[in-house]
């Protein structure tokens, strides 16, 4: 059944152009008996459910094989994964990476409605795409990932800059630990920034991800609640881009809450633009 779901999120994303899960979900299809992560398996469709946290609703995502579409697979499957993850009162959510206009579809005949936007911009850069200048404040230190010891102060910015979030919020040191391990991270692409009189207390940090050769990524910025209005976002932000730039990229994404009002002016100040969707329906 593991290669199986494998198999449909290839060939789904060939089919579409998008992936049909998100990486975190891809990497559930593996995971063992102890997760929380609960699956659900229906011949040429997989879903899987993560369960809320803190008042917040169950997450599904599913996928349903290119050549078995039409057939009310996706819905049947989606019916099961809403029932099990809405048990105990839970409200629960599907994501619709890309909103293709068959979930779309699938969304109006099951009555679910958006409840959440996840926006990815892009940007280019190099020629003709420059970005602005990377000026420091004279009273703040910046400085890239320097190992194990500055896991516990990222983690403490990332659950106070995300304790609304309903993915990035509430981690626990192995989240850290596990991106730190991954293939794709690289130390000098995860900033760090500090007051120069209070060296050991994080104010923000930025995480940058290379997916390849041609296209690096915006991948988590998180600034702490207590150091806002210090144009700290703006600065990881810029410290980032250039990175990536200097790494050859020909363009940089992004993912961000629609209703992040701040954040996406931060970002199109910065050259970003719409690129793709992915949308929660309830």
């Amino acid at each position: 059944m593991i290669a199986e779901a494998h198999r449909l999120v290839r060939a789904a994303t060939v089919a579409d152009g998008v992936a049909p899960l998100s990486d975190e979900a891809v990497k559930a299809i593996d995971a063992d008996a102890d997760s929380p992560i609960i699956q659900v398996w229906s011949t040429g469709a997989y879903a899987n459910i993560v369960p809320g946290r803190d008042g917040e609703p169950s997450m599904i995502e599913a996928v349903v094989d290119p050549e078995q579409r039409r057939q009310g697979k996706g819905r049947r499957l989606l019916e099961a994964a809403f029932a099990e993850a809405r048990q105990g009162g839970l409200d629960a959510r599907v994501w619709a990476h890309g909103d293709l206009p068959g979930a779309v579809a699938l969304a109006s005949a099951m009555g679910l409605q958006k409840r959440r936007e996840l926006l990815q911009l892009r940007r280019p850069v190099g020629e003709g795409h420059e970005l602005p200048e990377l000026a420091i404040d004279p009273g703040l230190t910046l400085r890239t990932y320097d190992g194990s010891a500055d896991d516990a102060e990222i983690l403490r910015v990332n659950n106070a800059a995300f304790d609304w979030h309903p993915e990035q919020g509430g981690w626990e040191l192995d989240q850290i630990t596990e991106r730190v391990a991954a293939d794709w991270f690289d130390p000098e692409g995860l900033f760090l920034a500090f007051d120069t009189e209070n060296p050991t207390r994080l104010l923000g940090f930025h995480w940058t991800k290379l997916h390849d050769a041609e296209l690096g990524e915006v991948y988590i910025v998180g600034v702490d609640p207590q150091a806002q209005g210090r144009g700290l976002g703006k600065l990881l932000t810029l410290a980032g881009l250039h990175h990536l730039a200097r790494r050859g990229v020909a363009e940089i994404n992004l993912y961000v809450e629609g209703d992040n009002t701040a954040a996406l002016r931060t970002y199109e100040r910065l050259g970003f633009t719409r690129f793709a969707v992915d949308v929660a329906y309830g």
